[in-house]
């Protein structure tokens, strides 16, 4: 049978990840894999799960198991709202819809806000997921420039005064890839641009607990709630595999949000947001997210000394106060790409950066590294090899 006839048309402009698709080779044996935005396995909080399963069967029973209100579970809801007061975002437990994972939210927000040939305003570069999200609904993207300091607000109102954009995408804190973070100066801009043009946001944040130096900075939502979606997640704080996202958006777009939900999955795993429930209203996220902090910051720091020790001259890297990325940019003519393929060879991986733009044939001297999932022995020589690598490519 030709099922190729039976496909939808929107399929043309979705495909596999090309990330997901160039990094089949760290499975291969003795690669070294800067490549991965993954939490480490040690990051866990594995010595309690037991006691967190146990609570939650014994204080929710077979509730637990059971069909949930699509919005999500009473108990998480209720405890996120004091988890978002912290942050410095008002709200209570019906403004917050639960999703199998911010990535469900970003879906869903396409599914909701994007008719095909919509305008969506994303920077340059972007995070690729969310570029998957909304692909399958056919959106135009319209990139937006940045620096060191994440978006630049004027290219925002420049873009916003042109007019039919139907939303804004930014990750402001420790950004994937870049790690970058908009300032609060720029964060107060960007609010007051939002609301002088009636523009929607949609704050991606999964990272901003992750912070190894510095002080917070609140969200933009706190600068302008009526007019930002703000997605965050569970997954860098407790367990990915639990796919714990939520969201706070304005009254309507969240009604057609759980609609679109119950379409597609009725309701996150309610067992799983009891888990989630459990580890915030008990403390023991507090109390975790420390050991998750001296984990990831020697990583980092690790990484960022390789970089200065080993890595040619014209080369320039962010120097991100957290997260889970470093961004590297090269002199003009090096293509990262190729320099992939031949520190495989070597086996290290990373992504090269063009990935992550919208515009084609942009970021083609950028790569992105993750230092996560390795320790800093393994991070060190890694930069070293790839060092060499993009040496010997420079001199071809």
């Amino acid at each position: 049978m030709d099922f190729e006839k039976l496909l939808a048309d929107r399929l043309n402009k979705m495909g596999a990840s090309a990330i997901r698709e160039i990094l089949k080779v760290v499975s291969q044996p003795g690669m070294i894999s800067l490549a991965g935005g993954i939490p480490s396995p040690e990051s866990f909080p594995m010595e309690i799960m037991g006691k967190l399963t146990s609570a939650v069967l014994e204080k929710y029973s077979s509730n637990a198991l059971q069909y949930d209100p699509t919005e999500g579970f009473t108990s998480l809801r209720e405890v996120l709202v004091d988890y978002l007061k912290r942050k410095g975002i008002k709200s209570t437990a019906n403004d917050i819809l639960i999703a199998t994972g911010s990535q469900g939210v970003l879906d869903s927000i396409g599914k909701v806000l994007i008719s095909k040939g919509d305008r969506v305003a994303v920077e340059a570069p972007t995070y690729l997921g969310a570029l998957q999200a909304f692909n399958s609904y056919e959106p135009e993207y319209v990139r937006m420039d940045t620096d060191d300091d994440g978006l630049i607000p004027q290219s925002l109102e420049k873009v916003l005064k042109l007019g039919g954009i139907k939303f804004i995408y930014l990750v402001p804190t420790f950004q994937n890839p870049t790690g970058r973070t908009i300032t609060i100066e720029r964060r107060k801009e960007i609010a007051v641009i939002i609301k002088k043009y009636n523009a929607l946001l949609v704050e991606d944040d999964p990272y901003s607990a992750l912070r190894y130096r510095g002080e917070n900075i609140p969200p933009i939502k706190t600068h302008a709630p009526d007019n930002v979606v703000y997605v965050s997640t569970l997954s860098k704080v407790f367990a990915p595999g639990l796919r714990i996202g939520f969201c706070v958006a304005p009254d309507l777009i969240k009604k057609w949000l759980v609609i679109v939900k119950q379409g597609v999955d009725l309701h996150t795993s309610t067992f799983n947001q009891a888990l989630a429930a459990e580890y915030l209203s008990e403390g023991y996220l507090e109390r975790h997210l420390p050991k998750i902090i001296e984990l990831y910051r020697p990583k980092q720091e690790a990484m960022l000394s390789a970089l200065e020790k080993y890595f040619p001259e014209g080369f320039t890297w962010s120097k991100p106060e957290g997260g889970m990325f470093i961004w590297a940019k090269g002199p003009d003519g090096i293509d990262m790409e190729k320099v992939y393929w031949k520190s495989v060879e070597k086996k290290v991986a990373f992504v090269p950066g063009k990935y992550f733009f919208t515009a084609r044939g942009e970021g083609i001297e950028t790569m992105r590294l993750n230092f996560t999932m390795i320790d800093k022995k393994a991070i060190e020589k890694a930069i070293k090899i790839l060092s060499e690598v993009i040496k010997g490519s420079r001199k071809n």
